[in-house]
Formats: structure tokens, sequence, C-alpha cells
């Protein structure tokens, strides 16, 4: 469980990194414009939670089947 949530600190760590990058008014992104003035930039962001928190949870019950299988074989 650890190394999941070491893992994940990390990857969040570098996106900030990256997000860093592309602030300024020379880089706009017309296709993120067009969304959030029809409003359906927010299912956007609604649909990548979801998955998101499907593949926490996955990795989260994966680790504890894992640890129960790790604890018969000892």
């Amino acid at each position: 469980m650890k190394k999941v949530i070491s893992l994940l600190t990390i990857l969040f760590g570098l996106s900030f990194n990256l997000f860093a990058q592309q602030m300024g008014e020379a880089n706009t992104v017309e296709m993120a414009d067009q969304l959030r003035a029809d409003g359906k930039i927010y299912v956007v962001v609604g649909v990548l939670l979801i998955i998101l928190l499907g593949i926490f949870v996955y990795l989260v019950r994966l680790d504890g089947k894992i640890s129960q299988v790790e604890k018969e074989l000892k």
C-alpha cells in the first residue's frame, strides 16, 4: 500500500511540473475553451475522475488480495 501511495505522489508531483510549463497567454487551447463555453468541460472532468477513482479502488483491492495470499503462504 505504501508503494502505491508513493507512486501516486511522484506522478502528481511530475504533473504539477507540466502544468507550470503551460502557463501563459500564448498557450491557449481552443478545444478546451470551446468545451468550457459549452459547459461540457465538467462532463470531461467528471468522467476522468470516475476513471481515476476506479483505478485507485482496483489497486487498493488488488493490494489487499495480494496481502491475503502472502499471509496464507507464510
